[in-house]
């Protein structure tokens, strides 16, 4: 999952601006409701109604009828709560759902007049690139920021404002509802274990990989799965000798869609072959999307991946083909510049 630095202040500003720009939402859309009881009680009977609001594109409540999304993830959280009739335009990475309207907008390089020219009432993203927040807010448009999901609660409070900014409260809660109780029984699903079975998730070619402190760790541990990596450095590079020697009991590669990698290519890397996961058959291709956004999808990676772990048998677990010694080693090597995924 992506992981920017310094995210904890971006959060706690995003959630912030939030509940401001809710709040602010409710304090105008009460009085007017008023108002429009008393003028209505006060009108003529032979009077012509007043236009509906809802025929001009605006909704009564003020809520936003021109969205853009500058990240897949956000993008997924629009349409997951219900909002995706609202959304104009979606950046070009932005693939799912099919019918987005993706355009050639960058969520990487984001250009403010670009974004104004589908004339937004709000912006949704997941990262202040070049500082188009400000850039926005200045053209008085209101911006809501998601930066990366740390756990699986900072994606239900991201889909719960997700919901909150655009009218859509009680589908956002219902589908935080919905997601809870199905990882609940995912996880019930899987085959308890005396021993965690050891894991390498393979970002790219170069071994970069994931710790158990990261987003997509904390859904492998739910499964009773640990990384062979740690070290203060949550997305570590491994040396290919230090990997071999923490022999993990399964490998995950997140890099053959992008990359075109495959559990035959990684047979054939040199001493792959004594590998436990290599030697037992457990490498497997995980969907890479799935594997590197928060959103709501998150239920299908984690079912995915459940789906992986019920295959290995019961007996295999950490130590299946390395020491403790090893593994050690592995983890206390693991510590160095990190790769971060795409959002």
């Amino acid at each position: 999952m992506d992981t920017p630095r310094s995210r904890s202040s971006s959060r706690a500003g995003a959630s912030a601006r939030t509940r401001g720009n809710a709040r602010a939402r409710s304090l105008v859309a009460a009085p007017l409701a008023a108002l429009a009881l008393v003028a209505a009680a006060c009108s003529p009977a032979n009077e012509e109604p007043s236009a509906d609001p809802s025929a001009t594109g605006e909704a009564a409540s003020g809520e936003p009828q021109s969205i853009v999304s500058l990240a897949p993830t956000t993008t997924e959280m629009l349409f997951a709560v219900g909002a995706g009739d609202q959304v104009v335009a979606v950046d070009e990475r932005s693939d799912y759902p099919e019918d987005a309207p993706v355009t050639d907008l960058s969520g990487y390089t984001p250009n403010v007049e670009a974004i104004l020219g589908y004339d937004p009432d709000l912006v949704v993203l997941s990262d202040d690139n070049g500082e188009i927040v400000s850039g926005l807010e200045r053209a008085g448009v209101e911006v809501l920021l998601l930066p990366a999901a740390s756990t699986l609660d900072d994606t239900y409070t991201q889909l719960e404002q997700v919901g909150a900014a655009t009218g859509h409260v009680g589908e956002a809660a219902e589908l935080v509802s919905q997601m809870q109780t199905e990882i609940e029984e995912i996880v019930a699903s899987v085959p308890e274990r005396e021993t965690p079975l050891t894991y390498f998730h393979e970002l790219d070619d170069t071994y970069y990989t994931v710790t158990d402190a990261t987003y997509i760790g904390e859904i492998y541990s739910m499964l009773g799965m640990t990384s062979v990596a740690d070290g203060s450095d949550t997305y570590p590079q491994m040396s290919e000798e230090l990997l071999l020697e923490a022999d993990p009991d399964v490998v995950l590669l997140a890099d053959s869609q992008c990359c075109g990698v495959t559990p035959e290519i990684v047979a054939q890397r040199p001493g792959w072959e004594q590998m436990t996961a290599v030697r037992e058959g457990n490498v497997y291709v995980v969907d890479e999307d799935l594997a590197s956004r928060w959103g709501p999808r998150v239920v299908d990676f984690l079912r995915e991946v459940a789906g992986i772990v019920a295959e290995i048998p019961a007996s295999a677990g950490a130590g299946a083909g390395a020491g403790a010694d090893a593994e050690a080693a592995a983890k206390a090597g693991a510590d160095a510049p990190a790769a971060q995924p795409t959002p």
